[in-house]
C-alpha cells in the first residue's frame, strides 16, 4: 500500500488517559482533525493512524459537532464532540490538547448567503486557532481545505460574475467577489505570523468523491440514494443535469487523495507555506459514470432526456422522504434523512459544464498521487453499501 495514504474538562482528560493506557505508544506527530466526520475528515481519520503514514506514528484527535457515528467507531482516534462555532465550547475542549503538532482543518458550515457563510466559517476557524495555537507549544503546521470556488466565486454568484478561465492555477489573483475562502486564508496567514516556525498549506479540491453521510456536498452519496430510490420504484435513472455536464469532460477529487496531499504537505519541507490544487489527475464524462451508477444498483434503464428545463433533484426528491424511510427499514440500513443528502449541490454541479484545475504546481513540489476517477466513483459507492448507508 502506498504511504499516500470544570467537569467537561475532567471527563475529556480521563477519556484520553484511558485511551493512552489501553494502547501505549510513542507518537512522533499529533494531529487535530477539525471536521472528522466530513468527507475528507473521514479519510484523514482512516489514513493518519496507519503504520506507514509519513510523519508517524500519529496520534489523532478528531473533532466534530455531532456524537460519534457508528460508521466511524473503528477509527483509532480520540473523538471529541465540540461545536467550534461556539467559542466557549472550542476553548473549553480544544485548549486542553497541548500536545498537538498539526492541525488539519476540513470543516465548513453552509449558510443561506455568502455573507452568513463568511461570518460563520471565519468564526469557526478563528475559534479553533485561538484555542490551540497559544496552548500547543509543539504546533508546527496548519492545513486548511477550501476549494475550486476560490476561482469561480461563491455559489450565489454563479452566472453573475466572471470567473477565472480554466484550467485554474494557484497563482491566479483573488476575484473581487467576497468569499469565505479568502477570509479563512487571511486568518491563517495572520495567525501563522504570530507563532515563529508555524507553517501552513491551503488545499483546493474540485468536486469530491468520498464517503460521509454527514457531508453536505457528497455527490456520490446523493446519487447513490437517488439510484436506490429509482430501483425501488422501478423507474428509469434519469440524468438530472444539462447536456454540457453529460457530454463534456469533468474533473473530480478523491477524498483519500485529498487526505494524502494534506499529510504530504504537513511533513514535506517543499510544501510549506503554499496553496495547492488537488484533483485525481484525469478527466471523465458524467455519461460514463451514469452507466457505472446504474450497474451498481441493477438499473437497466438510464438516460439523458433533452427537455426545455433541466431536471432538478431538489424537486424530484420532494415528498420522497417516506419512500427512503421504507427502504432504510426494509434493507436494515443506517438511519439517515433524505433531506441531509445535499440535493441542491448535485443540481449545481450537474447543471453546468465541469471546470478543470491544474495539478502542475503540486507535482512540481513533489506530490504525484493520482486516482482513476471512474474507479474512485465506484469504490465510494461500494463503501456506502459496506457501511449500509445505501442498499
Amino acid at each position: 500500500m502506498s504511504w499516500w495514504w470544570a467537569g467537561a474538562i475532567g471527563a475529556a482528560k480521563k477519556q484520553l488517559q484511558d485511551d493512552e493506557a489501553a494502547a501505549p505508544l510513542s507518537y512522533k506527530s499529533v494531529a487535530l482533525v477539525i471536521g472528522v466526520t466530513g468527507i475528507v475528515g473521514n479519510s484523514l481519520a482512516e489514513i493518519l493512524p496507519l503504520s506507514d503514514t509519513p510523519g508517524g506514528p500519529w496520534k489523532v484527535y478528531g473533532v466534530a459537532r455531532r456524537p460519534r457515528p457508528n460508521w466511524s467507531a473503528n477509527h483509532p482516534i480520540h473523538y471529541i464532540q465540540c461545536d467550534v462555532l461556539d467559542p466557549h465550547d472550542a476553548q473549553l475542549k480544544l485548549s486542553q490538547l497541548t500536545d498537538v503538532t498539526h492541525i488539519f482543518y476540513v470543516a465548513w458550515a453552509n449558510r443561506p448567503t455568502e455573507a452568513e457563510n463568511r461570518d460563520s466559517n471565519a468564526a469557526m476557524f478563528r475559534h479553533v486557532l485561538h484555542a490551540v495555537v497559544p496552548n500547543a507549544p509543539s504546533l508546527r503546521h496548519v492545513s486548511i481545505q477550501t476549494g475550486t470556488k476560490h476561482y469561480v466565486g461563491p455559489f450565489e454568484s454563479f452566472g453573475k460574475i466572471r470567473p477565472h478561465e480554466p484550467p485554474f492555477t494557484e497563482d491566479l489573483p483573488r476575484l473581487a467577489e467576497p468569499n469565505f475562502y479568502y477570509d479563512q486564508e487571511d486568518i491563517l496567514f495572520e495567525e501563522a505570523d504570530k507563532k515563529e516556525g508555524l507553517t501552513w498549506t491551503v488545499h483546493r479540491p474540485n468536486v469530491i468523491f468520498g464517503f460521509s453521510p454527514y457531508s453536505m456536498m457528497n455527490i456520490v452519496g446523493a446519487l447513490s440514494v437517488y439510484a436506490a430510490i429509482c430501483k425501488h420504484e422501478g423507474v428509469a435513472l434519469r440524468f438530472p443535469g444539462c447536456r454540457a455536464a453529460w457530454e463534456r469532460y469533468a474533473v473530480a477529487s478523491d477524498a483519500d487523495l485529498i487526505a494524502e496531499q494534506h499529510i504530504w504537505a504537513a511533513v514535506d519541507p517543499n510544501a510549506r507555506n503554499e496553496a495547492f490544487n488537488i484533483n485525481n489527475g484525469d478527466m471523465f464524462k458524467w455519461k460514463h459514470l451514469w452507466t457505472d451508477l446504474a450497474e451498481e444498483f441493477g438499473i437497466e434503464s438510464y438516460e439523458f432526456e433533452e427537455g426545455d428545463e433541466k431536471l432538478s433533484l431538489v424537486e424530484m426528491m420532494r415528498g420522497k422522504g417516506s419512500i427512503w424511510e421504507e427502504i432504510v427499514k426494509d434493507k436494515e440500513l443506517e438511519e439517515t434523512k433524505l433531506e441531509e443528502f445535499g440535493w441542491w449541490f448535485v443540481d449545481i454541479i450537474l447543471g453546468m459544464e465541469g471546470v478543470a484545475d491544474c495539478m502542475n504546481k503540486s507535482k512540481e513540489h513533489g506530490f504525484v498521487g493520482f486516482r482513476n476517477s471512474r474507479k474512485s466513483f465506484v469504490s465510494w459507492i461500494d463503501k456506502l453499501k459496506t457501511h449500509k448507508i445505501v442498499p
